[in-house]
């Protein structure tokens, strides 16, 4: 069920109006609340609540840990199919009557807190939280090495991994590495290098970036020790 564009005007305020002088009640039962969600920047997301109260007559959602209209997104009265828009409604969002919140293809300022309150009979309601993550778009790491066949004590070699994530891992031999006195990360762990190479380093080297979401590795680069 989406919310128009309108904002929370044409006969819609007294609803509202109801709901803001609402009086809280704490939750006895299993602790209502938004399940904290992960999502990739242009993706839609659905943030679901959970244990919602069996008797809820409406639902109200918020950008922010507060109820303050400023942050008010949206709400639905599901007796009578009443929607109100509020001042952080984007045109992305929409309220269904299960209590969920759709948004269509979240950005960076759609990750953070949200609020729902869900709305009992006699101007009660119960308070939920959560936390939508946004992960900007990833792509496969390509790892490049200055030189894969070296010489014992001789020569240093420079592995860098090319990739648009913050977060890296090193493997070797698919497995994660064990850094020695003789290998250095650069300051965004995008460049590894290993001066001298020694014998044991020989094998397959990748970078690895992951999220709760996805995980991607480099193709293995082998390196050559000469001894």
């Amino acid at each position: 069920m989406e919310l128009p564009a309108a904002s929370a005007h044409r006969g819609l305020v007294p609803w509202l109006g109801l709901l803001l002088a609402a009086f809280w009640i704490p939750c006895t039962r299993a602790q209502f609340a938004i399940v904290s969600t992960h999502a990739v920047i242009g993706e839609d997301v659905i943030l679901r609540t959970e244990n919602s109260p069996p008797d809820v007559i409406g639902f109200m959602w918020y950008k922010g840990a507060e109820m303050n209209y400023t942050y008010f997104i949206g709400s639905i009265a599901l007796s009578i199919s009443q929607y109100i828009t509020g001042p952080k409604y984007s045109g992305r969002e929409s309220l269904n009557s299960d209590g969920s919140l759709l948004i269509r293809k979240v950005t960076p300022w759609d990750r953070g807190v949200y609020t729902v309150a869900a709305v009992l009979p006699n101007s009660h309601r119960v308070l939920g939280y959560g936390v939508l993550i946004v992960y900007r778009p990833m792509s496969v790491p390509t790892l490049k090495a200055s030189n894969t066949t070296v010489t014992e004590n001789e020569d240093a070699v420079v592995l860098t991994c090319d990739t648009n994530a913050l977060k890296i891992k090193w493997l070797y031999n698919a497995k994660m590495l064990r850094f020695t006195g003789r290998m250095k990360l650069s300051d965004d762990y995008k460049t590894l290098t290993i001066d001298p190479v020694r014998r044991e380093d020989a094998g397959n080297y990748q970078c690895k970036i992951s999220t709760r979401l996805i995980s991607y590795e480099s193709e293995p680069v082998q390196l050559d020790v000469k001894y």
